[in-house]
């Protein structure tokens, strides 16, 4: 499948479309001020541990102190390691007694600070080079589980000679081979773990010279971590809008990723670059609740702080012979849509997904192999659980960052993010009570009302009557502002 990466760069912020076959699969934007923070390495200091949670907050230098888990300890990454052969492993030591107040900790972000939550960590540092992942405490040698089963064995034992062979003495650590070192040769892995084995050592030259709290490594910016995660086999082009960013990005990527070089292209374009597939049209629609299918149906798509839902309904689809082949149809397209909109939209966390229920058998096993061959596709991990009780389909997707919505939007000053705002009868009755509340507790000699407009009409339309009959009730008078600037739920009783 042809694959294009389109970048559009400006001073103040970084985006990239992923686009296949014409039509966009992935966005990735990075801001200045807002750079993610994930594969950063610290040296942190232990603020406060708590053995009921088995973890620890960490000072790294950040607004909100970041979160390690007694299993992401790296001595617990070993035991796990050490024991992974034994019917009745080891049980983990407690955390209280692996780390404690005050201790100096070098530790990495696996995941960005998201909503209220602050970064969490590991502290089993790993790099990743070009062609490898380095494993600086872990004798570990790996190959990516997307390479082929029957070759990871060979690959394997070719990677561990040739760390053994690059190894100066006191060198440790293990390496990971990563899928587009899959055909490699041992001179380009040879240079990967020397560069990788360097990089480690200045690393661990500043974890001695700095305090805590102090960055150590920042990984690379979104441009290089193109080259370096995007770029595959597929990749026909990589086009960047900024003749200076090009310029930069080819040095790097000659240096470190030579066979990516060919594929980057500097775009002249008088168009902006997006606008050749339409790709902020793509990212507004992506901001949306709903998304029309091409047959006719559509997806409802809701995040929440806990899970992400997607409704399929059949809309306007009436193309197929009979209603259970309507039904098929419209879940085969919402399964490629569901999983190209987990990638768009960067959802991450627990997927709840209703098909629209199916009769026969071999119907909902169609739907539910093809959604895992589309999210096959997806470079973030994902696990299907296939359908529960109910007949939904559970499934779930790693977050790292945040969402696309959480990146470019907040919470809706007038409805604060909950979608719906009262009407305005409702808040006419509520500054009813609030009144009799107010008269209660007070004697002024007069209420003042300062509402919307939509509020103030009713009150001396429809309601007119009621609110005489308050201020007969209460002996006072009652007057009305309206305040165009208010939302409609807002109101303000005066009291003069």
């Amino acid at each position: 499948m042809q694959q294009d990466i389109l970048i559009n760069w400006s001073p103040q912020e970084t985006r990239v479309a992923v686009v296949e076959t014409g039509a966009l699969q992935e966005i990735h934007m990075e801001r200045t001020l807002e750079r993610g923070l994930v594969g950063n390495i610290y040296i942190g200091k232990v603020a406060r541990v708590l053995p009921g949670m088995q973890s620890a907050f960490i000072d790294i230098g950040l607004e909100r102190a970041a979160f390690l888990h007694v299993a992401d300890l790296i001595s617990s990454v070993a035991a796990r390691h050490a024991d992974s052969d034994q019917a009745n492993p080891a049980p983990i030591l407690p955390i209280e007694k692996q780390v404690f107040e005050g201790q100096s900790l070098m530790v990495q972000v696996i995941k960005d600070p998201i909503g209220s939550k602050g970064a969490r960590l590991s502290s089993q540092i790993s790099i990743a080079g070009r062609l490898l992942v380095f494993l600086p405490q872990d004798q570990h040698i790996g190959v990516s589980q997307k390479i082929p089963l029957e070759q990871r064995e060979s690959l394997r034992a070719r990677l561990q000679k040739l760390a053994l062979d690059n190894a100066n003495q006191g060198d440790s650590g293990g390496f990971i081979l990563r899928t587009n070192g899959e055909d490699a040769s041992d001179a380009e892995l040879s240079e990967d773990i020397l560069y990788l084995r360097k990089m480690w050592a200045q690393i661990k030259a500043s974890s001695l010279r700095l305090p805590p709290p102090s960055l150590l490594r920042q990984d690379l910016n979104l441009l290089q971590r193109v080259l370096r995660d995007l770029v595959n086999e597929e990749t026909q082009t990589i086009r960047l809008d900024s003749s200076e960013q090009f310029a930069l990005l080819h040095a790097f990527g000659s240096e470190f990723m030579p066979a990516s070089v060919s594929k980057l292209q500097l775009y002249k374009g008088e168009r902006p670059i997006f606008d050749l597939f339409n790709i902020d049209e793509e990212i507004a629609k992506a901001l949306g609740r709903r998304v029309d299918l091409k047959s006719g149906g559509y997806l409802i798509v809701d995040q929440t702080e806990a899970l992400t839902t997607v409704d399929v309904n059949t809309g306007g689809y009436v193309g197929a012979r009979n209603f259970d082949d309507t039904i098929f149809k419209t879940n085969l397209e919402a399964a490629g849509a569901i999983a190209r909109q987990l990638r768009l939209r960067n959802l991450g966390g627990i997927v709840i997904a209703d098909f629209i229920d199916m009769v026969r058998e071999d119907h909902r096993e169609a739907v539910l192999e093809e959604f895992r061959k589309q999210l096959s596709k997806d470079r973030v991990k994902t696990q299907v659980s296939g359908y529960s009780a109910l007949g939904l389909v559970e499934m779930t997707r790693k977050r790292t960052r945040e969402s696309l919505a959480h990146m470019l939007c907040e919470p809706c000053a007038v409805c604060e993010g909950k979608g719906i705002v009262k009407t305005a009868r409702s808040v006419c009755y509520d500054i009813l009570r609030e009144i009799l509340r107010e008269a209660r507790q007070f004697n002024p000699r007069e209420f003042r009302v300062v509402a919307a407009p939509a509020v103030i009409d009713i009150f001396l339309d429809e309601e007119s009557q009621h609110l005489a009959g308050l201020s007969d009730f209460i002996a006072k008078p009652i007057s009305l502002r309206s305040e165009g600037a208010m939302a409609q739920e807002q109101y303000d009783i005066v009291l003069l």
